[in-house]
This record gives C-alpha cells, sequence and structure tokens, in this order.
C-alpha cells in the first residue's frame, strides 16, 4: 500500500492519513459495522469500553480473514457523543498503526441500540 500525503493538502488534524493506495492483486477485507458488543451479547460500560471491544471484534474478523489491525488502511467511526472523542481517540490510538488508516469520523443522533456510543466499520488490505 503506498500513503499519500501531497504537501499540498493541510496535514490531518487528527491521527488518521488522507489516503492509501491499493495496488492492484491486494486481498481486500471490507468490515461491517462493529460495535462495542462481546461475543455472549453483553454489552461494555463507557467509550472506552466499548472501543475496545469494537477493536478485539475487528481483530478477529481480521485474523478469520488472515489479516490484522495492522493491515486496516481505512476506518469510519460514527460516535453519538461529541464529549466521547477523547475516550474513543485513546482506544483508538492503542489499535492502528503507523501510518494510521485513512478516517471519517461522524457524530450520530443514535446507533442500532440505545446503549451503543460507538460503530466502527474498517477496510484492511493486504498483498494478495
Amino acid at each position: 500500500m503506498r500513503h499519500l500525503a501531497p504537501s499540498s493538502v493541510h496535514a490531518p488534524v487528527a491521527r488518521y492519513s488522507h489516503a492509501f493506495e491499493i495496488p492492484p492483486g491486494t486481498r481486500l477485507i471490507l468490515c461491517a459495522g462493529q460495535v462495542g458488543m462481546t461475543p455472549d451479547g453483553s454489552l461494555p460500560q463507557g467509550i472506552e469500553a466499548q472501543t475496545e471491544q469494537c477493536f478485539r471484534n475487528i481483530a478477529a474478523i481480521l485474523a478469520e480473514g488472515g489479516m490484522t489491525l495492522g493491515d486496516i488502511v481505512r476506518l469510519n467511526v460514527f460516535l453519538v457523543r461529541r464529549e466521547h472523542y477523547a475516550g474513543f481517540s485513546a482506544g483508538r490510538d492503542r489499535h492502528v498503526g503507523d501510518p494510521p488508516p485513512a478516517s471519517t469520523l461522524l457524530f450520530v443522533a443514535g446507533l442500532a441500540h440505545p446503549d451503543l456510543l460507538v460503530e466502527i466499520e474498517v477496510t484492511a488490505a493486504k498483498a494478495g
């Protein structure tokens, strides 16, 4: 993957990259939005705990496809409260590689269940 960071574009304002170029023949995993629900269906309390569980779920899905969190090239994040940004960022930064993935973060009115605080979609890429 080629990290794209043109000097003619303002530097990222958080820990993300503007873009990655994915070469032909690269394997991709497009992961549906993952929430902080544990395998037994319970939901941890708090943004950091839910963020950690999101990344555990994503890691398990990527492992099933022969990839790791280090192969993530794109994150789409949905938070229900602005005040959760710092807690989410702390969790995200423990799990993303360097350079960090391209990323979009949106604040939304709600998710599929009222107790969900964060949902994370990823795209991972690895040489074929």
